[in-house]
C-alpha cells in the first residue's frame, strides 16, 4: 500500500492558486517578443547527443539538453530541470518542481537530487532514469512513443503514431491555419488509448501514470510546444514545429526521417507569455475538463494478458472508500485525488537537501488541498493492481519486487 507522504503545511498560498487560468483569451495573454524569445544560437545552438549522453522518452527534456538549457549529458538536478522548463517553455514553478521531484524520487538519485532524462547510470544514479521509469513516470498510450511491452522500447518515436497525429491536420490546406491544439490532441489521445487496449496485452492505466502523466503527455504538446506570436499569443503548433520537437525531418510526400535523440527547439520560437505560466492548477483544471468529456480516461486498470481484455478496479476499494466512481468528476475530486496520489509517493521524514525541496512542495500542496476542500486520502491499495501483468512485469524480466 502507498502511505501518505507527510503532514502538509498551512500557508496563505491558497488564494494565489485559486484563479481560473486564461487558456485562449488573446486580450489577456499578451505577447512580448523580447521576453518570450528562446535562443537557439551561441551557447544554446543545437548540439546532438554524443557518446555517454542520455536522451529518453520526453521530447521537451531532450530538446533542452540538446540546446544546453539543462546539462548536455542528460543528467540534471531538480533545480536545473525547474529553471530550464521555465526558461524554455514557461512552465510554472510548482508544476515543474512537482514533476522534477517525482522523477528524481522514483527513478533518480535523491542524494544528488538528480535524474537521468534517459537511461540510468550507476556512476551517477542509484535508480533507473526516465527511460526505466515505466509505470512510475512513463506510461502506456503515449502520443508518439510505443508501449514498452508492445515494442520493447518506450523512448523512440514510433513513426506510425507520429504520422497518425500529423495527419489529423491533413485536411487543412492552408499551412498558416494548421494547429495541433488541445481538441486535436484529445481526439488523438482517445484513439491511442483504444489502440493500446487493442494491441498491447499488458496495457496498464495506473492511478498516477494513467491519470496524471499520460494526459500530460498530450496536453504539454500544445501548451508548451506551440509557438507564440502577436497573432497567436496563446500559441499555434504547426507541422514544422511539431516535427522539430520530435527530431523528425522530411515530408510525408517524400518520407519522414527520424533520428533518435535529435529533438530540437525551432529557430524563431517563443515560449509562453510572462505571467501566463502553465502550472499545476492550469494542468489539473484542463485535465478535469477533458475527463468530463472522456470519462473512460479515468478507468484505472488494464488488460489481463490478452489484447482487448481491459478490466477496471473499483475506485472505492482502491481508496478505502474516500473516492467513488459515481462522484469522481464532481467538484474538485479528480484534482484532489491526483495531487494527493503524487504527494504520497514522496518519502516521509527526509533529511538533507531533499527535505527542503519536499517542504516547498508541501507549502504548495496544502493550501490547494484546503481550497479544494479535499477529503483525506490515507492510502491507495496497490494490491488491487497486482492482477494486471502490465503493472507487475517488465519485458523479459521476472515479477518486480
Amino acid at each position: 500500500m502507498l502511505e501518505t507522504s507527510r503532514a502538509m503545511k498551512h500557508t496563505s498560498l491558497a488564494e494565489s492558486h485559486a484563479h481560473t487560468h486564461p487558456l485562449t483569451d488573446k486580450r489577456t495573454i499578451g505577447f512580448d517578443p523580447a521576453l518570450q524569445y528562446v535562443s537557439t544560437t551561441g551557447q544554446h545552438a543545437f548540439v546532438p547527443p554524443g557518446p555517454g549522453d542520455f536522451r529518453g522518452p520526453c521530447p521537451g527534456l531532450n530538446a533542452m539538453a540538446n540546446h544546453g538549457y539543462i546539462p548536455h549529458n542528460g543528467i540534471a538536478t531538480i533545480d536545473q530541470l525547474v529553471n530550464g522548463s521555465y526558461t524554455v517553455f514557461g512552465m510554472g514553478r510548482e508544476l515543474a518542481l512537482s514533476l522534477a521531484v517525482y522523477g528524481t524520487v522514483m527513478d533518480g538519485d535523491i542524494t544528488l537530487l538528480s535524474v537521468s532524462i534517459g537511461e540510468g547510470n550507476n556512476s551517477f544514479l542509484t535508480q533507473n532514469g526516465l527511460t526505466g521509469s515505466h509505470n512510475n513516470f512513463e506510461s502506456d498510450a503515449s502520443p508518439t512513443k510505443g508501449d514498452l511491452f508492445q515494442y520493447g522500447n518506450n523512448h523512440d518515436v514510433q513513426m506510425s503514431q507520429f504520422v497518425q497525429l500529423y495527419n489529423l491536420q491533413s485536411n487543412v490546406s492552408d499551412p498558416s491555419q494548421v494547429n495541433y491544439d488541445i481538441d486535436i490532441l484529445t481526439t488523438f489521445r482517445s484513439a491511442r488509448f483504444q489502440q493500446s487496449i487493442d494491441n498491447n496485452p499488458y496495457f496498464f492505466n495506473g492511478p498516477i501514470t494513467g491519470l496524471v502523466f499520460q494526459p500530460a503527455g498530450y496536453q504539454f504538446i500544445y501548451r508548451f510546444m506551440a509557438n507564440k506570436s502577436e497573432e497567436y499569443p496563446e500559441g499555434r503548433l504547426d507541422r514544422e514545429v511539431l516535427k522539430s520537437f520530435y527530431g523528425i525531418t522530411g515530408s510525408e510526400e517524400n518520407g519522414f526521417d527520424y533520428t533518435s535523440g535529435y529533438e530540437r527547439i525551432p529557430d524563431n520560437w517563443y515560449k509562453r507569455a510572462i505571467g501566463d505560466e502553465y502550472g499545476i492548477v492550469s494542468h489539473f483544471d484542463e485535465l478535469s475538463g477533458i475527463a468530463l468529456a472522456h470519462p473512460r480516461f479515468l478507468s484505472i486498470g488494464g488488460n489481463t494478458g490478452q489484447v482487448d481484455s481491459f478490466t477496471g478496479v473499483d475506485l472505492t476499494d482502491l481508496t478505502g472508500g474516500v473516492y467513488h466512481a459515481s462522484t469522481f468528476l464532481e467538484g474538485n475530486n479528480l484534482k484532489c485525488f491526483t495531487l494527493q496520489a503524487m504527494m504520497m509517493h514522496f518519502p516521509i521524514g527526509a533529511t538533507g537537501p531533499l527535505e527542503g525541496v519536499l517542504d516547498e512542495l508541501a507549502d504548495m500542496a496544502d493550501p490547494l488541498l484546503r481550497a479544494w476542500d479535499c477529503p483525506e486520502l490515507e492510502k491507495i491499495d496497490e494490491s488491487l493492481l497486482e492482477k494486471f501483468p502490465g503493472y507487475l512485469r517488465y519485458p523479459g524480466m521476472e515479477m518486480r519486487d
